[in-house]
Formats: C-alpha cells, structure tokens, sequence
C-alpha cells in the first residue's frame, strides 16, 4: 500500500489554498508512489484547486470532499460567526479518514485538534502532522505555542527558522527551508493595467483583526480622499475574510468591533477598484500590478516586495501595545503614520519613499523568504516531504 499524504484545505475561504497546493501538485509528479489526496473543506476551495493544479499532476490526485451535511452546515451558521465552527466540526467527521494518512499537511492550527486526538489513540502510529504557514509575517499568530505541536514544518526563511527555535516551538531539524511556494503559482512579470489615467496606482490591504486593522478607524476615510481627491488611483483589496463579517472578534486581544462599509462614492469613483471576494485578492494580481502598498499588520507585503516598491503602514495600535514591538518588525521596510493626513503627502512623494527604503527591504526580504532563482519552491518542498515519508515507512518496518 503506498504511503499518503493528506493536503488538508480546511479554510473557510480560498486565500490559503496557493501555500499547498503547489507542493501537492509537484509532489503527485514527482513521487508517484506517494497517494496524493486533496480534502477541500467547501466548493470554492475545490474551485480553485483546480485552478491551481496542472493536469498531469490533478490526475494523480485523489480529490476528497470534507462538506458537513447540509442541515449540520446550517446548523453551525450562527457561531461560525465568532468561531471556526465549520472548521473544527469538518475536522471531527474527518477524523477517521485522517487517522489513514502517513502524513498531514496543513496551513493552519486548527489541525491540530484531529492531531492530538489520534496521538492519544494510536501514540506513535498516528499521522505525521507538517506546518506550511499561510504567509511570513511577524505577528505573535505565526509564532503560537500550539504550533509547537506539528512534528515539522517548511519555512519560507531564515526568519522563521530562527524564530520558531528561539521560542521553544521547534528544534532546528524541525523546520526545513523551502522559499514561499505561492511564488510559483503566478508569473512573477505580470502587471494588469486597471487604470488608464496615467496615475500612480495604490493596493490598500487592512487585515481584518479589529485590534490590529486599520480599515476600521481609517480606511472608510482612506477610500473617500482618494475618490475625491483622483491625484491617485486606490486598489481595495482587504484580507478576504474582513468582508465574511460584520462583527470581528478577537480572541488574541479580547476585543470585537462591527466592521465598517465601504463609502458608496468609493464604489462608483473610476480611480477606485473595490474588490472585496474575488479571485486576485488570492493569485498576486494587485499586489503585482501596483506601483505602492498601503497596510497594517498584514504579512502580505512581503507578496508585494517581491519587486521592491514603496510600502507604507498606519498604525492603529502600538500606543496600547509597546511591548509587541517585535510584531511589527516588517513596518521596517517603509513609513508607518497614524492617519490619512499624515499618509496622503507621503503618496505623493512615493519614488522617493521608495529610493529611502530600498535597502531595508532587500534586507528584511531575503531574511525573510529564501527566494532561490532557478529553484522552485514547490519542488524543494516536495523533496522533503517525500523524505519524510520514506523515513517514515523505513522506521514502520524495523
């Protein structure tokens, strides 16, 4: 019987699938004596999964659904609001078909719930569990103790290497480097022309935790100045899951807030592109096509500084959160300011930004993502999966 690894697209959105889906793919060609299985927690996932995996590699593919019944589906619609209800009831149906994996591979923790479980089951024989982070950011969620419970984990770079051992969450053979595998999902040269007013273009991207996001207390008004003022193109692309919510709870600061709207004349402006669910808040399209990056606390400026630009953060927080100072080392690679006044004379001076920056970017960038041209993440990644596996089995039989 050949060993198998579980590629686990637990997520309620499809944001997380670009992380894994490459490597499953270049692992169902590389080692066809590894089963592949693919286990999509709604449509949409499965729909882009398709997308992503060539079909060479998606023949090779088991494709398994983890969709909950639909009355229990519509059952847990109400505290899914406030919890990953979904989540973690798919993850207990699934539990059985889990326990037949030699290997886990998933994005987030959640995972960890079925992990525990089937330790405490089956000890040594349950599944290997292996982390692929859903982005390389500096934030106490990329570092949380319950990490510390997956058995290896393949890292983007240096940075979280040395992070996840200075905090006790893994031992150095632990963590295996391997770049950022969504970069081998995109053509890393492709720019889409959204405007063609000839002016510089902006992709606004708030995280959507209410301590940490700047959308709640800035970035109505952010939308408004530049619908108003057309000195700037404004790409809106949030985190995908600010917009699933009205109300955002969260559980790492104890606080919630109702999620503002957008401004209707944000909508209606031709140099404002809104988009709030669809597919290139997912594949690098405006962090691409964009000539700078506005944010907060999410790491995907590093997607955007994969050609160096200008960034710049607003800070909503750190006046109640000195301490963290640590979380925000990534606001290192450009101005950081407390509203949009102080913001919109920066953006018109923006190459120059850039040009003041640019050294700490290709610094703070390569600690972070070990980028290797010629070498393909994916492919590294596969590699030590399927060094993993072998492993595995050669323990299982002496």
């Amino acid at each position: 019987m050949l060993p198998r690894a579980v590629f686990l697209f637990n997520h309620d959105a499809a944001h997380q699938a670009a992380h894994i889906a490459g490597i499953m793919a270049a692992l169902a060609v590389a080692e066809p004596k590894i089963a592949c299985v693919a286990a999509f927690g709604t449509p949409r996932i499965a729909e882009e999964l398709r997308r992503l995996v060539p079909p060479q590699a998606a023949q090779r593919i088991t494709w398994h659904d983890l969709s909950l019944a639909p009355a229990l589906d519509a059952a847990l619609a109400l505290p899914d609001a406030v919890l990953p209800a979904r989540r973690l009831a798919r993850l207990r149906a699934a539990e059985s078909f889990l326990a037949g994996a030699d290997m886990v591979v998933s994005t987030e923790r959640t995972c960890l719930l079925v992990r525990r479980r089937l330790r405490a089951r089956m000890g040594g024989d349950a599944p290997l569990f292996v982390y692929v982070p859903h982005g390389s950011g500096d934030r106490n969620v990329a570092y949380h103790p319950e990490l510390a419970q997956f058995d290896h984990m393949l890292l983007s770079g240096q940075k979280l290497v040395d992070e996840m051992v200075a905090r006790g969450i893994a031992r150095a053979d632990q963590c295996h480097l391997i770049g950022y595998p969504k970069f081998d999902a995109v053509d890393r040269e492709r720019r889409v022309q959204f405007f063609d007013n000839g002016l510089p273009t902006f992709v606004y991207n708030p995280h959507f935790d209410p301590e940490l996001s700047s959308w709640y207390d800035h970035g109505p008004e952010l939308l408004r100045r530049a619908a108003a003022g057309k000195s700037y193109n404004l790409i809106f692309a949030p985190h995908v899951m600010l917009f699933r919510k009205t109300l955002h709870v969260s559980l790492e600061y104890r606080t919630a807030r109702l999620r503002p709207d957008v401004p209707p004349e944000a909508r209606e402006a031709g140099n404002v592109l809104v988009d709030l669910d669809g597919p290139n808040l997912f594949d690098m399209t405006y962090t691409l096509a964009a000539d700078g990056y506005i944010g907060d606390m999410s790491s995907q400026v590093y997607e955007f500084l994969i050609h160096r630009r200008p960034a710049f953060f607003i800070d909503t927080h750190s006046a109640r959160h000195p301490r963290e100072e640590a979380n925000r080392a990534f606001w290192a690679n450009g101005p950081v300011v407390q509203s949009v006044d102080a913001l919109e004379p920066l953006l018109a001076d923006y190459r120059q930004v850039g040009e003041r920056y640019r050294a700490a970017q290709d610094r703070l960038f390569s600690y972070t993502i070990d980028d290797r041209p010629g070498e393909r993440s994916v492919e590294r990644a596969a590699a030590v999966l399927a060094r993993l596996a072998r492993t595995r089995i050669a323990e299982g039989l002496q």
